[in-house]
């Protein structure tokens, strides 16, 4: 085939199908192309309009500009050549494209690719290998700045199929790294802390396979740390780094590393089942703090960047992209001149300007909390790459909030409270200025012994707000991100506050507005996954809401024949017909029982027997002779008895009935349903009494 047959042009980027072999092993069937028909008919800047609309988990995850915030905190230069392999519809192509002096992508499917090359088209430093890994590899130069593999690492055995795919993968990704260049890694952790919470597994959609070591088979693996150190040790890597993505690496709004982990209370994002539906099993906050606590994070972080090579001086990001364009900013901690310092970058030019007045806050907040005991943390703003960045000195303390939380965890409601009123006192301090920082949260407030320093005053307007104005949003929020702090006691914080109820209801009014105006009413990802509609299944929410009707209405019977009774000797009677507290049952069985026990309900209960026959014959008496119980009789016209117990059973000794070769036990019962406290009670009144 031609040089010009062989390379395609789709806007300004180029694909090279060499190696294409004519059709598309892997695809996704219709899903792509609607994504074709959107990325070549509209303008990047409507899709996040497309995937409101559209409510599509393919769209979301193909689309979203947050898909790139994986990539978009690594230091690539315009000078550097990256290498992406598995580059799909293009979710991280634009952004390489952006940093990188030239951007090489690999992927198996055509259709895939020209996805990737209509959505950016206007990246004129991008060319699209289409074909095969194996047959292109050969073809690909070996001096990359970067080598990138986002979510392909665990398809390394489609694309090596060999004896050791994931060994052979490695080291061939390898050849083609400059010598001080890096290979990058983002995979899930099939010990990750959400699958255990109950997110079925990403690739196989099925509940705890990777926790399982998938016992089932498939073609892809993921792998705790310990299992890709040996990997890596395997293929003689000597240099590589761990990154924590938050919540995963598909769509991460923090980046941890190991010199920056998570601090207690600030994993409450969780809820991440934009794909399918997952269970929720327990709260997996309260689960990684404890995690935290424990400096086990690296051993449940629900996913993996691994960077081989020299090290990033990059320690931790965060990503405010969710936002209106204006506002969209990107927070990075760095090591310059050994030298903490943390950077506010914006995503793009539109949120230069809120970068810039980030100083002119600090200068107007310092001369307002002046002679206070509130400090602000000093910032500047810096050039680099002409690109206006707010560097802020590097703060060591706890967050308020985290003080807060463990006031909470120990039931120190004094404590919590002389902390807050501590909290309201310093930020009441010259409160008519005409100057407020707005977002002076719980988690914004570093404490160093005696020392509070506001370490973030983003949204700093010019007006006066009053102090418990501010308290109150800061509560408020400080709640919303956990179910556990609902200990607190908010009656008592809104009395100090002297908020009313109606007050109350207009702030939080006022903060969805503000939330409104910051992201220009885009939907937020919770909203969103509201909107795909996978939902959240609480097995123990479910189990109670139906304990009720499966204690009433599932009967019990065991047959002894001569052995005794046991488990294998039951069953559940299908037949039994409820309405409401009055129960009928027909039992059938052989002339080989002797005895019949019957489980009338699963929980303490009073029954009244209306009738009881054996093959129409009824009960001569209820003595002893003919039924024993784990209960106590009552004594009435209506034969009863009280069960304080959730395992009631009545023993019934059919052998001293007439019987034949099949016979039928015939009940019908009324039945209240009780705590079991109340029939332990119940049972000492009838014994006084009878």
């Amino acid at each position: 085939m031609s040089e010009e047959k062989t390379l395609e042009k789709i806007g300004k980027i180029t694909l090279n199908l060499k190696h294409y072999e004519g059709s598309d092993i892997y695809t996704d069937g219709d899903v792509e192309d609607e994504l074709l028909n959107i990325v070549r008919d509209l303008s990047p800047v409507e899709y996040v309009r497309v995937i409101e609309e559209r409510g599509s988990w393919p769209i979301l995850y193909h689309l979203s500009p947050l898909r790139e915030n994986i990539v978009d905190w690594l230091p690539i230069k315009k000078t550097d050549k990256v290498l992406e392999v598995g580059s799909g519809c293009g979710a991280i192509t634009g952004a390489l494209s952006r940093k990188a002096g030239s951007v090489t992508c690999v992927d198996l499917s055509k259709k895939r690719s020209t996805i990737n090359a209509y959505k950016n088209a206007d990246c004129d430093n991008v060319t699209i290998h289409v074909g095969n890994f194996k047959d292109i590899e050969p073809d690909l130069d070996t001096d990359f700045d970067y080598v990138c593999l986002i979510g392909v690492f665990e398809y390394g055995q489609g694309y090596m199929g060999s004896d050791k795919p994931y060994h052979d993968f490695l080291n061939i990704l390898r050849k083609h790294v400059k010598k001080d260049g890096r290979l990058v890694i983002a995979i899930e952790n099939k010990f990750g802390l959400k699958y255990f919470a109950g997110c079925k597994e990403d690739h196989v959609a099925s509940y705890f396979a990777g926790i399982e070591n998938y016992a089932n088979g498939g073609g892809v693996r993921t792998f705790t740390r310990n299992g890709l150190e040996k990997i890596m040790k395997d293929c003689g890597v000597k240099k590589y780094h761990f990154y924590y993505p938050y919540p995963d690496y598909k769509f991460p709004t923090v980046i941890f590393s190991d010199k920056h982990l998570p601090k207690k209370g600030e994993l409450a994002n969780n809820l991440r089942n934009f794909d399918m539906d997952r269970m929720l099993l327990f709260d997996e906050k309260n689960a990684f703090d404890g995690i935290i606590e424990d400096d086990l994070f690296w051993l449940y972080s629900n996913s993996y960047m691994v960077i081989i090579g020299e090290d990033v001086q990059e320690e931790y990001a965060r990503f405010s992209n969710d936002r209106a364009d204006e506002f969209a900013i990107k927070t990075v901690m760095e090591t310059v001149d050994g030298k903490k310092v943390v950077r506010k970058y914006p995503i793009s030019q539109a949120a230069y300007p809120h970068i810039l007045s980030m100083k002119d806050s600090y200068d107007k907040l310092c001369e307002k909390y002046e002679g206070s005991r509130l400090k602000m943390n000093q910032c500047e703003i810096e050039y680099i790459e002409d690109m206006p960045v707010a560097t802020f000195e590097f703060v060591e303390g706890v967050m308020l909030s985290e003080l807060l939380d463990a006031c909470l965890e120990k039931n120190d409601e004094e404590g919590f409270k002389a902390l807050f009123n501590e909290y309201y006192e310093r930020i009441s301090y010259n409160e008519t200025a005409k100057v407020a920082d707005y977002d002076l949260i719980f988690s914004n407030i570093l404490v160093n012994g005696d020392e509070w320093t506001v370490i973030d005053y983003e949204w700093t307007f010019d007006r006066e707000y009053p102090a418990r104005e501010l308290a109150f949003r800061a509560l408020y929020c400080y709640l919303l991100e956990s179910e556990s702090r609902n200990k607190c006691n908010m009656d008592e914080m809104l009395k100090i506050l002297k908020i009313t109820e109606k007050d109350s209801e207009e702030l939080r009014n006022g903060e969805l507005s503000f939330q409104k105006w910051v992201t220009k009413k885009r939907m937020s990802m919770s909203e969103m996954r509201d909107k795909i509609g996978y939902k959240i299944v609480s097995p123990q929410k479910y189990i109670e809401e139906n304990k009720e009707k499966e204690c009433i209405e599932r009967v019990q019977i065991y047959e002894n024949k001569g052995q005794g009774y046991s488990e294998a000797e039951s069953y559940f009677l299908k037949t039994a017909e409820f309405t409401g507290n009055h129960m009928e049952m027909d039992v059938v069985f052989d002339g080989n029982v002797t005895d019949l026990r019957i489980d009338p309900l699963m929980d303490a209960c009073v029954v009244l027997i209306k009738e009881l026959t054996v093959n129409g014959y009824p009960l001569p008496d209820y003595s002893k002779k003919y039924i024993e119980v784990n209960g106590r009789s009552l004594k009435g016209e209506v034969p009863g008895f009280v069960f304080p117990t959730s395992d009631p059973n009545m023993n019934l000794h059919v052998s001293n009935m007439p019987l034949k070769g099949e016979n039928t036990l015939h009940c019908v019962m009324e039945f209240a349903r009780m705590p079991e406290e109340i029939g332990a009670n119940l049972m000492q009144s009838v014994k006084r009494i009878f």
